[in-house]
């Protein structure tokens, strides 16, 4: 991969990326961290692919004034935990704590958001091993174990030997829309495709799920705006 600048106001950096399998020019903004990636065949030259960015400007500049911007997570931040706004506070003692309105951090300032990283993973551990707990008793199957991760791509995961992999952001979601993640891979156990075997025996163990999933298509990348300074 290589950089480019689309010069203006203000410069646009462009990610060039050659594939095989392209068959055009394709332009793509990343709606978590605002990257534009430019990705053209091995047989274009390079200078076509820019001139094809060029031309697209005006809709790359659109897109990208559009973007929800980053949260550099402080004292004073506004975060979503289990789907509610709770503002980050100074807190006493050594523990973090969660109030009905209120996120209680202790230490100094250039400790906070490193706290909150770490209470939000321990408490997605506690809350999605639960919620995993509870369906796969329903499903009638067990897991093999449970790892958290702040991917990009997806929510979850389930492996062919039962592990379940979820987003530790998920904590910030509606907790409604945590445990349809939780119910879909645990489902997995069962049925490892999207078939129409699948969904039913999400249905089965989770009930309807409509609502959760077009709530992760239309609020989900906002989850990912939270910065903890790593």
């Amino acid at each position: 991969m290589a950089e480019r600048v689309l010069q203006g106001q203000p410069d646009i950096v462009l990610t060039l990326r050659r594939s095989a399998r392209a068959r055009r020019i394709t332009l793509r903004i990343s709606s978590l961290d605002g990257r534009v990636t430019l990705t053209l065949p091995r047989h274009v030259a390079e200078r076509e692919a820019l001139e094809f960015a060029r031309q697209k400007e005006p809709w790359i500049r659109k897109h990208l004034d559009a973007r929800v911007e980053d949260v550099c997570v402080a004292r004073g931040t506004v975060l979503p935990v289990e789907g509610q706004g709770r503002t980050v506070v100074e807190g006493a003692g050594r523990s973090v704590r969660l109030g009905d309105e209120t996120l209680a951090v202790p230490g100094a300032p250039d400790v906070v958001a490193r706290r909150v990283q770490g209470f939000l993973k321990a408490r997605a551990r506690d809350v999605l091993a639960a919620a995993c707990d509870d369906y796969a008793a329903r499903l009638g199957r067990t897991y093999s174990g449970l790892s958290l991760r702040d991917t990009r791509s997806r929510w979850g995961s389930c492996s062919s030997a039962g592990r379940l992999m979820f987003s530790w952001r998920l904590i910030l979601a509606p907790p409604e829309v945590l445990r349809y993640v939780a119910a879909h891979e645990v489902a997995h156990l069962a049925q490892m495709n999207h078939s129409p075997a699948f969904w039913a025996e999400v249905t089965r163990i989770h009930g309807p799920y409509d609502a959760q999933r077009r709530w992760l298509r239309t609020d989900g990348n906002a989850l990912h705006r939270f910065r903890f300074g790593d």
